[in-house]
């Protein structure tokens, strides 16, 4: 079975119902064999007791006996084998299924964090671009600031406006630079965690194939044991 087979459900509900079934008409068939055989030899057994009771016939009436007690055992220990088989392949498809739910949930948030780690990238480099602005208009006012001065000492009102506007510029620069730091960080610990995420979504992929293998040789086993 492929990894692309066993996510899908129809094709792995329609390998247990053929299973189930082939497993059912095996037993039915085992049955009704050892039901003819120990019918065969129970007719026997009672033909040869009403015939005579020579030595010989006594012999042969109690090979027939011991006969039916070995073929009453085989069928008692091949159908005990059949059951066990089919109770572990039952418990192997429920941790197939266990493990395919656990994989297909990782996927999903492993998607949900890489939807999330894109867009604190565009945040961030909006934000880096209007921290370039910023630093452009800063050093224009800079400038500005400093032509004003040595125009003239009398445009000392102008000079207090300006400052103002360049000290507010200057604390919303700085007020952007912190928000621009704990972005990256975040930005960080999302990508660990996507790293994380995938590494389990590796480890979930080689569990699977180990167990869909286990469930193989089971049915190859329980393939062997029906034909014997």
């Amino acid at each position: 079975l492929s990894v692309a087979s066993v996510e899908d459900p129809v094709v792995m509900s329609k390998i247990r119902q053929n299973l189930r079934e082939k497993h059912a008409r095996h037993i039915a068939d085992l049955r009704a064999y050892y039901d003819s055989e120990i019918q065969s030899l129970k007719q026997q057994l009672e033909s040869s007791h009403r015939a005579a009771a020579s030595e010989d016939l006594k012999k042969i009436n109690q090979s027939l006996a011991d006969r039916c007690d070995q073929l009453d055992a085989a069928l008692n220990e091949a159908s005990a084998r059949i059951k066990a088989l089919e109770n572990k392949n039952n418990l192997l498809e429920k941790q197939v299924a266990d493990w395919r739910e656990r994989f297909y949930t990782i996927s999903d948030n492993s998607k949900v964090l890489q939807e999330r780690l894109e867009e604190m990238r565009t945040t961030h480099k909006e934000k880096d671009n209007t921290i370039s602005r910023l630093k452009s208009r800063l050093k224009e006012l800079e400038e500005a600031f400093e032509k004003a001065y040595k125009l003239s000492d009398n445009k000392n009102t102008r000079l207090q406006e300006e400052n103002r506007m360049f000290q507010n510029l200057l604390g919303e620069y700085e007020s952007l630079g912190k928000e621009h730091e704990r972005v990256k960080d975040t930005l960080n610990t999302t990508e660990n965690k996507l790293l994380d995420a995938n590494t389990e979504i590796s480890d979930l992929k080689r569990t699977i194939l180990k167990l869909e293998a286990q469930l193989k040789q089971v049915e190859h086993e329980n393939a062997l044991k029906l034909r014997h």
